[in-house]
């Protein structure tokens, strides 16, 4: 029964920050992660119809114990689930929803008839239409978030997907089309991404890919595509026109994975042979570090992949012998999460109405006010969290201008504790966040810092980024609407044209930043004169 309370725990508890599939899986709940998040997205698809049989069997004014939120919840697994209700069958709350199975079973065959459904499956799809009668139609792609599925080639390929998981997928030319034919009868949808290799998306109302086997087997990956720009544009290109990646790379922000398990795709699609490449993957924290080496094996990364536990990135020494080879870091740092967009939030359920006159439970066990706190204001205020490297942006939304600056300093110094290691020639820095001062600001700090112009780092010109970002649309911004900050004014506009933006509702995706720094080969600066300094040799006796 533990699963149904720490379901209805976590759609009750204040946000913790980070995305809604992330919070399950880091909360200390005695259920599965991946039982709880199935439960709550499936329940969140019946709702209206759940809701409606619940109160028309009358089940809430009768069983005192329940909450109109665990309701829904048992109610949906009675009805749904192959095995019923997870919870013995002498336990009270199981006992007092099948009490009245008879009851429910009546009301949800009348809902099905009053629809003119014949299957359940008709259900599903009549009732997926009454929802999104009662939200603002899709008229192109503004708002319109579908579910980003990226291959991983370490498993497999995107013509054996296109072949197994996505047979029954009929393709489409845009997001815009995707989400006209969200519920065409001829069979779901499938768009191919033009700008990322290996990225498709498919309507967020489909397939619960979560449970798919190629899903479980590491085929499949559900990032979304933004998250997919640091590291194509990193080494994207690497292979390309017979150019291979040379070196290692660091990826300093890594758990909970995507980016790293990305770069390990990209490079073994592009190198397969190569077994002499390395990517140190470090997370400070020990706790995501086992979520990122989950993440790494499933995919099938442990021979590409070395993880750092417990690593704090600014800690790392850059002349380290480990890191002599390592010409390409990956930096995703802590950030405002400004960016990130509701459709990974928890979602919102609509509940039955609760009986009028309710007794108050009596026993030695506490109160669960679940449904007291569902979606309250004090739900929805983040906490006061501390920072660090490695939170890969699961911190909370704020715009607070002094929490802003103190974000912008600590990625700063990432990026030029970055551009220190001797053999780097190529540095990603993004965050998901749409304020200037952590995007634009820290990359004209970055260019004015003494490491950048001693080693001679710029960036990374559009003309020279990857194909597939050359041809995105969206840059950096010269100054933020309504903001004070005018660090970016200092960069030109060739440099502005560099920095790739996302912004929320445009494209299917939520906010996101990044840029690339490079540093030529040949070197200059103070690198370049410590070269010649060793190759003199004049002077001798």
């Amino acid at each position: 029964m533990s699963l149904y309370f720490d379901a209805a725990s976590i759609l009750t508890s204040p946000s913790t920050g980070g995305s809604f599939k992330s919070r399950i899986y880091s909360s200390r709940s005695k259920a599965s992660p991946a039982q709880i998040y199935a439960l709550i997205t499936e329940t969140s698809k019946w709702d209206v119809l759940l809701k409606e049989v619940i109160e028309n069997a009358g089940i809430l004014s009768l069983e005192h114990k329940l909450t109109p939120l665990l309701a829904l919840l048992l109610v949906h697994d009675h009805l749904f689930a192959k095995n019923g209700i997870a919870a013995p069958a002498t336990h009270p709350l199981r006992q007092a929803v099948e009490r009245h199975k008879t009851r429910l079973k009546a009301e949800f065959v009348k809902a099905r008839v009053r629809r003119g459904c014949a299957t359940v499956e008709q259900l599903k799809a009549a009732v997926s239409r009454e929802k999104k009668e009662k939200n603002k139609s899709i008229q192109n792609t503004t708002d319109y978030y579908p579910r980003w599925i990226r291959i991983n080639n370490l498993r497999t390929s995107l013509e054996e997907q296109l072949g197994s998981t996505f047979s029954s997928y009929r393709r489409v030319d845009s997001l815009a089309q995707l989400a006209q034919e969200e519920d065409d009868e001829n069979g779901p949808c499938l768009y191919i991404d033009p700008h990322i290799p290996d990225l498709v998306a498919v309507a967020p109302s489909g397939v619960d890919f979560s449970g798919s086997t190629a899903y479980k087997n590491g085929e499949i990956i559900l990032q979304d595509k933004a998250s997919c720009f640091p590291a194509y544009l990193l080494v994207g290109d690497a292979g390309a026109n017979g150019q291979t990646w040379q070196g290692n790379i660091v990826d300093g922000c890594a758990a909970p994975g995507n980016k790293t398990t990305h770069l390990a795709s990209i490079l073994h699609k592009r190198q397969p042979n190569d077994k002499k490449r390395k990517i140190f993957s470090m997370d400070a924290s020990q706790t995501r570090s086992r979520t990122l080496q989950k993440m790494v094996s499933l995919a099938g990364a442990d021979d590409i992949v070395t993880i750092l536990p417990g690593q704090d990135f600014l800690a790392v020494d850059p002349c380290d012998t480990r890191f002599a080879d390592v010409t390409g870091l990956l930096l995703d740092p802590s950030c405002s999460g400004s960016g990130i967009v509701g459709r990974d939030d928890v979602p919102v359920l609509t509940l039955p109405a609760a009986a009028t006159t309710k007794t108050q439970p009596t026993g030695k066990k506490r109160k669960r006010k679940h449904d007291d706190n569902y979606n309250s204001e004090e739900n929805k205020k983040p906490p006061q969290n501390g920072m660090n490297t490695t939170d890969e942006n699961d911190l909370p939304t704020s715009s607070d201008p002094e929490r802003l600056v103190k974000l912008s300093n600590l990625q700063a110094r990432i990026v030029e504790h970055a551009l220190s290691f001797p053999a780097a020639t190529r540095v990603t820095y993004s965050t998901c966040s749409i304020h200037s001062v952590e995007n634009e600001g820290v990359v004209s700090r970055i260019l004015n810092s003494d490491v950048a112009k001693r080693r001679g780092w710029r960036l990374l010109r559009r003309d020279e980024q990857c194909a597939g970002l050359q041809a995105w649309k969206y840059r950096g911004i010269r100054e933020e609407a309504g903001s004070e900050n005018s660090s970016a004014l200092s960069l030109s506009d060739s440099d502005l044209d560099a920095c790739i933006r996302c912004w929320p509702g445009e494209e299917g995706l939520g906010g996101f930043f990044v840029t690339g720094f490079v540093r030529d080969q040949e070197g200059n600066g103070e690198d370049q004169d410590e070269e010649e300094e060793e190759e003199w040799e004049g002077f001798s006796d």
